[in-house]
């Protein structure tokens, strides 16, 4: 009998851990025992993250949906993830910058229970977020910290959602050092690091609808929206340019189509020859057979011209609660990786532009071109 040729199928590492002792590190026992399932996708996530994605030649981005920093998530891993040059732009929801508002202003939020009667806590004034609960007050205080700071003259004009968050954590970060307090907002460790956040959807959260109600009384503040556009995508042609683009995402939503939107905005509407993001990294819950944005895959991506066909391989969905997986990989990506050189992109917001709009200005007439000859196909 002829020798018996292994699969191909089977040459993975046998499946042989360790017994886990409790000593372990959160970073050894995601090597060691998550290795299949779910598990096994963030081992991949976090390994994809700490061993690729954190080389000093990519620039990360991530975005972020779901109600992140009420939980406590922005201090116990956005700030560290940020410091430690780990994350070099955002794009999140309005809601999970507001809410970060909170801890900065000294405002407290308290855990709680699911299981509660809403009637009964309507009438006590109490707020409920699932099980994180809160005194109505510390939106009517945050509201109006809001409102005081956006009426200051640096805010009476037309301004991106970056400078905006820019400006405001700047004067969280005040208010976080007068009341002796540090690493509470993910706005204000963005200032200090140099850290863009834009927002895809700007009137969608209180912040937004304070904004709204400024300009009732004849404020001049108002969100450049097409500025945010092409100035995400000038952070990730930078990016390319320079080395490569890699994306983090954290839920979907608005956020995760706006962080990688910059790519068809590069190539289909601004004509500029690129391929996609190099990597694409996602904790969802969303299922991709809905047809909806938040669950859709990598290779789905890879047909809008999202993600560059020939890293395909380097694309991990991790289907669990944000909350158990970003804590997980940011702890893993602590231990396993050194600190990188802040890139400070804020700082950097009107050299990109610039470039984006010289490499604009000459692929625009071979761009035309090319949706003219496009006519004559269907």
């Amino acid at each position: 009998m002829g020798k018996r040729h292994r699969s191909k199928f089977l040459r993975g590492p046998h499946i042989n851990p360790t017994a886990v002792s409790g000593t372990e590190t959160a970073a050894d026992l995601i090597d060691n025992a998550f290795l299949a399932y779910n598990g096994g996708r963030l081992r991949e996530a976090a390994r994809l993250f700490a061993d690729r994605m954190l080389d000093e030649s990519v620039t990360v981005g991530m975005s972020l949906t779901g109600a992140m920093t009420p939980a406590g998530l922005g201090m116990s891993c956005l700030i560290p993830l940020m410091e430690a040059g780990f994350v070099d732009w955002i794009v999140s929801t309005g809601a999970n910058l507001y809410h970060d508002a909170h801890f900065a202003l000294g405002l407290a939020l308290h855990r709680g229970s699911p299981f509660v009667d809403d009637i009964a806590l309507r009438k006590q004034n109490v707020v409920r977020i699932y099980d994180i609960l809160f005194d109505y007050s510390v939106l009517l205080r945050t509201d109006y910290f809001l409102r005081q700071v956006s009426a200051r003259p640096e805010f009476q004009r037309a301004m991106t959602t970056a400078e905006y968050h820019y400006l405001i954590g700047g004067y969280l970060r005040e208010r976080e050092r007068a009341l002796g307090l540090t690493g509470r907002s993910v706005l204000g460790a963005a200032h200090a690091c140099g850290v863009p956040i834009y927002t895809s959807s700007p009137g969608d959260s209180s912040i937004g609808m304070n904004v709204a109600a400024q300009a009732l009384d004849g404020s001049l503040l108002r969100f450049d929206v097409s500025g945010d556009v092409n100035e995400t995508a000038a952070v990730v042609f930078d990016a390319k340019c320079r080395g490569k683009s890699g994306v983090l995402m954290i839920g979907g939503g608005s956020p995760k189509n706006f962080i990688l939107q910059t790519e068809p905005q590069i190539q289909e509407v601004l004509g500029i020859d690129e391929k996609g993001h190099d990597y694409f990294l996602q904790i969802t819950d969303a299922r991709p057979d809905t047809g909806g944005l938040s669950g859709a895959t990598p290779g789905e991506a890879v047909s809008w011209g999202k993600v560059d066909p020939d890293q395909l391989s380097q694309s991990v969905v991790c289907y669990l609660d944000s909350t158990v997986g970003l804590p997980l990989l940011t702890a893993y990506a602590l231990a396993r990786r050194q600190r990188r050189t802040l890139k400070r992109l804020y700082e950097r917001r009107a050299e990109m532009n610039a470039a984006l709009v010289v490499a604009y200005q000459r692929a625009r007439a071979a761009r035309d071109q090319r949706a003219l000859a496009a006519e004559g196909t269907e």
